[in-house]
């Protein structure tokens, strides 16, 4: 089996968990959503260590750098075991929105050739294990207001800001 390593890295206006395999970063939780414990918990798994391991400590640079505005995009391995094959498809677009820029549940549902999937893009979103790194952050309402954050409104408004998607 696996071993999951996790660490903390603090951020205002909430702590983010972060996990990693071996093999790359597997999961971003944001503090306030969950406890520490709880966090340690969605692995399930008696492999699961407070360690920062090689990725772990790439992760959290990379986050460094992004929050202090010196870096747009990360190059962090990811480890995806979670997910179905729509939210994969969801989240591999979302991917692609350009630092600083933003697009409605809507053009990416219609981006899937299913422009009644927009709750569904909306879902996937909430679903996405590594916020931040996928920026589900730059997903919002048709009409331009946030529309939901598992973060928090203030995080993803926090995180539209930084990257001048807001002013």
């Amino acid at each position: 089996m696996d071993t999951t390593y996790v660490t903390r890295y603090d951020w205002q206006p909430t702590p983010l968990w972060l996990a990693a395999s071996n093999r790359g970063l597997v999961r971003i939780e944001f503090g306030r959503a969950k406890s520490f414990d709880e966090f340690m918990a969605l692995f399930h798994s008696e492999n699961v260590i407070e360690k920062e391991t090689a990725p772990l400590q790439r992760a959290k640079s990379q986050l460094h750098d992004y929050f202090q505005g010196k870096a747009a995009a990360f190059d962090i391995p990811l480890d995806n075991q979670t997910g179905t094959p729509f939210q994969h498809s969801v989240w591999r677009l979302v991917a692609k929105i350009p630092f600083g820029k933003t697009q409605t549940y809507a053009q990416i549902a219609k981006e899937l050739n299913n422009p009644g999937a927009a709750r569904a893009v909306g879902a996937a979103n909430g679903a996405n294990p590594v916020p931040i790194v996928i920026p589900c952050h730059r997903v919002v309402q048709s009409d331009g207001t946030l529309g939901g954050y598992r973060g928090g409104l203030d995080a993803k408004d926090a995180l539209l800001r930084l990257e001048g998607a807001l002013l």
